[in-house]
């Protein structure tokens, strides 16, 4: 135990020495990183600034060019490259006057700049369009008053000190990046000489203690084996107490399953000793309401699941004989059943077979007389994973507006009592002739609903 604990310790203190270790390096590397980005990004402005400045000057010095030409020669051709650098000037003090920074030493005398800009290039249009009119003297008279060069040499004395300034601040960037390299390489090296120590005493420290963890091993291989002896054994015994419920409960199926038909029967028995028409109709609904449920249970101890009933043959089979007892009782109609396969937990199952029994019944006492022919059908398909649709739809009469019941309403209310249990409704739509009743249904953890 001593061992173990001095192993602990000495490898919590490296991990721990080591991970701030790692901290200060990744936590330095992102800092200077983060400051080597901005300082990247002042130093490409302030090559912007530069070259902006600079191509503000070409331009204006190409203006002038092309205004002394033209009122030297009057030619027009001097006069294309003229106003395609004016536009090209305006956009780029424009430009300069965006990028220089609020606090430069500069800035103050941006508004002069501009306006010794548009004065300079105010005169330069005047005297081309006293030129353009013929009035050459006047031109002259203006460009010998020197005022253009003095403009010209204030904006050049202004845009030098932009480039001067642009120079020396890249400058300082450059060596602060150089500055934060050497830090991290100086702060790097420290750290993975912190980082060899502490791997060099873990690797100690766990050394040390190999033969205690050796001893601690062999004993829990003798444990282990004693341990995999009882595992064993008890999973023995829990596969035998499972095989044994699972039978037990077959059983229980099987022996309500026989119940049930034994009270279908002790129904049917008292249906014929029954003359009033409402109370025979009466037990008959009853017993085939009985069956319905009865039904569920023997899929169940005739299937492998004790838990989820396969709805396609636990329908099937009760519409089946639904249909030969409708036969026997003189209804001419036929039962037709389109069945996807779709499980469904044993609860779940139990309230939708009693609400297709009712809905199936109500088909064949209402849509059609007994001696009219017809046909009911039920389809029951999956609309996603976790969803599926059963319909019941007949060709009968339909669902008069404002009919009045003719029944005594319990099957409407076992319907809707199921459907509620379901965590749904039913939806009745008229055909036109005959009626559909859906009812669209979760089948994932549907039982829970019951």
């Amino acid at each position: 135990m001593n061992g173990q604990r001095r192993l602990a310790i000495g490898v919590g203190t490296g991990l721990t020495i080591g991970f701030l270790a790692l901290i200060l390096i990744v936590g330095t590397t992102i800092w200077l990183v983060e400051r080597g980005n901005r300082l990247l990004e002042q130093t490409a402005m302030q090559r912007s600034i530069r070259i902006t400045a600079e191509e503000l000057r070409d331009h204006l010095r190409t203006e002038e060019s092309s205004q002394r030409g033209f009122l030297l020669t009057g030619n027009q051709i001097y006069l294309a490259p003229y106003d395609t650098a004016k536009a090209h000037a305006a956009r780029e003090l424009d430009e300069l006057t965006r990028m220089i920074a609020t606090d430069a030493p500069n800035r103050a005398m941006l508004p002069r700049l501009a306006e010794a800009v548009a004065e300079k290039i105010a005169e330069m249009d005047s005297s081309i369009a006293l030129k353009s009119a013929g009035r050459d003297a006047e031109a002259m008279a203006l460009i010998q008053r020197n005022r253009g060069k003095a403009l010209m040499d204030e904006i050049n004395v202004f845009l030098y000190n932009a480039i001067l300034i642009a120079d020396e601040n890249s400058d300082l960037d450059s060596a602060e990046q150089q500055r934060n390299a050497s830090l991290l390489r100086w702060i790097s090296a420290g750290a993975a000489v912190v980082i060899i120590l502490v791997v060099c005493a873990v690797a100690f420290t766990v050394y040390r203690n190999a033969q205690d963890l050796r001893l601690a091993r062999d004993e829990v291989k003798a444990i282990n084996l004693s341990l995999e002896e009882r595992v064993k054994t008890r999973t023995a015994d829990l596969a035998m107490a499972r095989e044994r419920a699972e039978v037990l409960l077959a059983e229980v199926n099987h022996r309500v399953a026989n119940s049930l038909q034994l009270v279908g029967v002790l129904v049917r028995m008292q249906v014929r000793s029954v003359t009033e028409p409402a109370a025979k109709d009466a037990l008959l609904e009853t017993q085939s309401r009985i069956n319905a449920i009865s039904l569920i249970h023997k899929c169940l101890y005739t299937s492998g699941d004790v838990t989820n009933v396969a709805l396609n043959d636990y329908l099937g089979a009760m519409l089946s004989n639904f249909e030969t007892a409708m036969k026997k009782e003189g209804h001419t109609a036929t039962l037709k059943y389109d069945l996807e396969p779709i499980s469904l937990r044993t609860d779940a199952s139990v309230n939708l077979g009693v609400a297709v029994q009712e809905l199936v019944t109500n088909a064949f006492k209402y849509a059609y007389a007994e001696d009219k022919p017809g046909e009911v059908r039920v389809r029951l398909k999956r609309l996603s994973d976790d969803e599926a649709e059963l319909t019941v739809e007949d060709d009968g009469v339909g669902i008069a507006p404002n009919a009045k019941s003719t029944g005594t309403g319990l099957g409407s209310k076992i319907i809707h009592s199921m459907a509620s249990a379901l965590r749904t409704q039913v939806e009745y739509i008229n055909r036109a002739p005959g009626t559909a009743a859906r009812l669209v249904f979760a089948t994932a953890n549907a039982g829970d609903a019951a």
